[in-house]
């Protein structure tokens, strides 16, 4: 099977040695998202709300890359860095996935990358 590398400039740049995400037959897995605005290329806000909405918009664009939507996610795992922000997270989570739920893990993390609160990683089949 090919192996392919998508990128794109509608989500943050990877701020390590991974690529977006990589695409592999009819499967896409993308790397972890965090509340990164890709324009100004800081977090979007210090509550989990907007962070956590900023990683719906970065995933949407990466899947989108990837030639996907959130219809063909089927599994995620969300990373917190409090579970106490598990409800808010989880409300969000559930106006961008409202049929066909996708498989889910969610733990709490000490610590995200540049200080985020939420981060989020996918699989996707089409």
């Amino acid at each position: 099977m090919e192996k392919s590398i998508i990128s794109t400039e509608n989500a943050p740049a990877a701020i390590g040695p991974y690529s977006q995400a990589v695409k592999i037959g009819n499967m896409l897995f993308t790397s972890g998202q965090i509340g990164i605005d890709p324009k100004s290329g800081e977090l979007n806000g210090a509550d989990i709300e907007r962070q956590t909405e900023q990683v719906f918009r970065n995933l949407k664009n990466v899947l989108e890359a990837g030639g996907m939507g959130f219809g063909n996610v089927v599994k995620t795992t969300v990373f917190i860095a409090d579970m106490a922000d598990f409800g808010k997270v989880n409300e969000i989570y559930a106006r961008h996935f409202t049929e066909n739920m996708p498989a889910r893990s969610c733990v709490a993390a000490k610590q995200l990358p540049k200080g985020a609160l939420v981060e989020i990683e996918c699989v996707a089949v089409k």
